[in-house]
């Protein structure tokens, strides 16, 4: 064996000794979270005012002539008899129609406040399928391990517990140093609505001089992860500490049209399926950002030491994780900005060839690209310059919450108390929420629904079945529980 051959074989086994320590060293944080005493909770009372809540069908629509407002007022009734501390307590407003703001009156006023998130309204369920459910969509029937219904998830779930907590933490006496407010939107789900009611609530705070010292909405979940020689009996709890934004812009090229039987070269459909062609050929470009290398390091620190081998050296391929999640839908949208043409329409006759054809494309930008960025984008990229650009519905992404910070530190030290196993990680919400709206007064907008749900369950949300796990209850709220009592203090992450 020459001495250049002995050379490689030595550096190659140096590079794999060192390559083993750096996985061996590449584990999480040991760090002494501490412990919390149990809550005490009625977990039988909260879930039949989960129940209950279900049954109240409080169903937005875009076009407010369809909304029931009487199911609205039936829900804040059910709220008032549920919760009789909360409403002998706590300042009541209603904003904009149905949406409810309570306060909750702090020791010390000079305490920047902070508010819990949570929407009234809920989907409606599609037209024909109202006979696929398990049991009926507005039944809130507990079966002894699920509730079922329209809202089960998303999210009279977290708005029932909030309120849980909250009445729990009245009856043992405890009171707030900061003000602690709960503000409960009734159009979330109708996204990018101009005059929501998540923004008049916010206008209020502004108009009264009050700015959020953290704010809490849904966005997180907690979800198990169990792959088999990779990573065992660990729990993912996500933080949503941005979202993106969301545009639907309507594309449309003009032609002379005329009859079936005399077609030009290129109809107008064929020109707008080369608009088509050309907006998925030329995707928006992508990038890494913080909160995806911190995702990674934390599911890599937990994996097992063979698999740890890989993810040590996660830093050291960012180019190549970048090229693979392009590759997935799912992993895409946490790259880039995506493009989904959804809509098209042309003539209304086989025989007729179209005078004007149009697409809709949904947007959803990241954090740092605009909607005016997507009309240059769509400029840039299509051929044909003589299309029409119409924006029809548009919200702008969000900024990046700070994970230095004290709310999220307290938020992270609670979950880690309820899950020694478990590893928190910032990520950015593909939906919308109301917690954007409170950009104005707030910089600590955290997403995160405290509910520890499968995969398949998380699936049936806005869809059919929709049905949460009776087990999530007593956690979610116990979070609820802790995160006011730490939140609302000055020194609350020493406590």
């Amino acid at each position: 064996m020459n001495n250049k051959v002995k050379a490689a074989l030595a550096g190659a086994g140096a590079l794999t000794a060192v390559n083993a320590v750096r996985a061996a060293m590449f584990v999480p944080e040991k760090k002494d979270w501490g412990t919390a005493e149990p809550e005490k909770i009625d977990v039988e009372r909260a879930q039949e005012h989960i129940s209950g809540a279900i049954q109240i069908k409080t169903v937005s629509y875009p076009d407010k002539s369809l909304v029931d407002f009487g199911e609205f007022e039936k829900f804040h009734k059910f709220l008032e008899e549920s919760f009789p501390l909360i409403h002998k307590t706590m300042e009541k407003e209603i904003v904009h129609e149905a949406s409810l703001m309570y306060r909750w009156k702090g020791t010390n006023p000079d305490l920047d406040p902070m508010a819990m998130l949570s929407h009234q309204d809920v989907v409606p369920i599609e037209e024909g399928t109202e006979d696929d459910w398990t049991h009926p969509a507005f039944s809130g029937y507990n079966d002894g391990e699920f509730i079922w219904g329209r809202g089960a998830l998303d999210m009279k779930n977290h708005l029932i517990c909030v309120m849980e907590a909250i009445e729990n933490l009245i009856a043992e006496g405890f009171q707030p140093e900061r003000d602690v407010y709960l503000c409960f939107g009734q159009d979330e789900e109708v996204v990018a609505s101009g005059d929501s009611g998540a923004k008049a609530m916010m206008e209020v705070f502004k108009e009264r001089g009050i700015h959020l010292d953290s704010l809490v909405d849904e966005g997180g979940a907690v979800l198990d992860l169990n792959i088999p020689g990779v990573i065992k009996n660990k729990k993912l709890i996500g933080v949503g500490i941005a979202e993106k934004g969301y545009t639907d812009i309507k594309i449309s090229v003009h032609s002379d049209g005329g009859h079936s039987s005399q077609p030009p070269k290129h109809s107008a459909i064929g020109e707008i399926a080369d608009v088509v062609k050309d907006l998925e050929n030329h995707q928006f470009k992508s990038s890494l950002m913080p909160f995806v290398s911190e995702l990674f390091s934390g599911i890599g620190r937990n994996c097992t030491y063979p698999a740890r081998l890989v993810t040590c050296n996660i830093p050291f391929m960012k180019p190549l994780i970048k090229e693979v999640m392009k590759q997935i839908p799912p992993a895409a949208c946490l790259v880039r900005t995506t493009t989904a043409v959804t809509m098209t329409e042309g003539s209304p006759a086989a025989n007729v060839l179209a005078q004007n054809a149009s697409i809709t494309v949904n947007f959803r930008q990241m954090p740092g690209t605009t909607v005016e960025d997507v009309v240059k984008h769509i400029r840039k990229v299509c051929r044909n310059k003589d299309i029409n650009i119409e924006i029809l519905k548009q919200k702008e992404a969000s900024k990046f919450s700070p994970t230095d910070s004290v709310p999220f530190k307290i938020l992270e030290k609670i979950c880690k108390q309820q899950n020694p196993d478990s590893f928190v990680a910032p990520y950015l919400v593909m939906g919308g929420t109301d917690a954007c709206y409170y950009e104005p007064v707030c910089e600590n907008i955290l997403r995160y629904s405290p509910f520890n749900v499968t995969v398949e369950e998380l699936r049936c949300t806005h869809n059919t079945n929709e049905r949460l796990p009776l087990k999530t209850i007593e956690e979610a709220i116990t979070f609820f529980m802790r995160w006011v009592r730490r939140a609302s203090s000055e020194n609350g992450l020493e406590e």
